[in-house]
């Protein structure tokens, strides 16, 4: 995926050739699901969201202003889209110690501990306040870096950082609970 891929397929859309916007859904249609996903938990849902993104985009399009990237303008509409649809209609959701334990067999297999320590990690962030969720899903489950992060969620970069510290925070707590570790071995 390139900047300039997003910028010649924008060009070419705002020319007349509404055909161009394909090259943008195939390149970010993935991302925009998964970002929805962990958004609402649901499979079906997300797509329908990120359908919803990429038909807003696409009428917003003109108004892109082109000073920083497609793909943070993109992903900025569509968490906003996907946050006011969850307002609207609210995803399903369980308290932590509700979620049942990802259950572990007797064999040590280094790949199933890792998988199982991953489940937990997400059902945690999962549970943490939106703000602090958002931003840690930005930065650390889309690779976005602290302006990206910043600008998809409309925050100046100094907010999102503490959002980001206070999240981690967070999480840590969760974590330690998740695992019956003292807040010393959680560090």
């Amino acid at each position: 995926m390139s900047a300039s891929d997003d910028q010649e397929d924008v060009a070419k859309v705002l020319a007349g050739e509404s055909a161009a916007f394909e090259g943008i859904v195939r390149r970010w249609q993935g991302p925009l699901v998964n970002l929805a996903y962990r958004f609402c938990l649901d499979r079906g849902r997300a797509e329908d969201l990120a359908q919803e993104a990429f038909l807003r985009a696409y009428r917003a399009l003109p108004g892109w202003r082109r000073e920083g990237a497609f793909s943070t303008w993109l992903f900025a509409l569509a968490t906003n889209l996907y946050r006011t649809e969850l307002r609207r209609i609210p995803a399903r959701s369980l308290p932590l110690d509700a979620v049942a334990e990802p259950g572990f067999r007797d064999d040590t297999d280094e790949k199933m501990a890792a998988d199982a320590r991953d489940r937990a990690v997400r059902r945690a962030v999962l549970a943490l306040p939106e703000k602090y969720r958002d931003a840690l899903v930005l930065f650390y489950f889309h690779g976005m870096d602290i302006a990206e992060a910043a600008g998809s969620l409309r925050l100046p970069e100094g907010t999102l950082k503490a959002r980001l510290h206070r999240g981690r925070e967070l999480l840590r707590g969760k974590l330690r609970l998740l695992a019956g570790l003292s807040w010393k071995e959680a560090r």
